[in-house]
């Protein structure tokens, strides 16, 4: 337990809120090294940011509202469709308005 405890602290952004890895696997592609291709590792929207830790997770930087971790997970969407022609899914479930 202690090397997973050790792993998930070293790799991944864990010291922020987040839902966990927001973004799947490709089936041909590890989306989150796309993310990093594209620039998008850091980038954010107000104060939902993809994290430099690991660009599979969205984390809240702050006071981040549920409309800028919306923003932010399309934008990256798009962005990566348009660099890559590759669609990327979530591997959180919105719920919700």
């Amino acid at each position: 337990m202690d090397k997973y405890k050790s792993y998930r602290k070293e790799k991944q952004p864990i010291e922020y809120p987040s839902a966990g890895s927001t973004f799947k696997r490709g089936e041909d592609f590890i989306t989150s090294k796309l993310i990093e291709e594209a620039g998008l590792k850091g980038f954010c929207i107000g104060d939902a940011m993809i994290s430099t830790k690991h660009s599979g997770f969205v984390i809240n930087k702050g006071n981040a509202t549920a409309k800028e971790v919306l923003e932010l997970i399309e934008q990256v969407k798009d962005t990566i469709y348009k660099k890559f022609k590759k669609k990327i899914e979530l591997e959180i479930e919105i719920v919700g308005e």
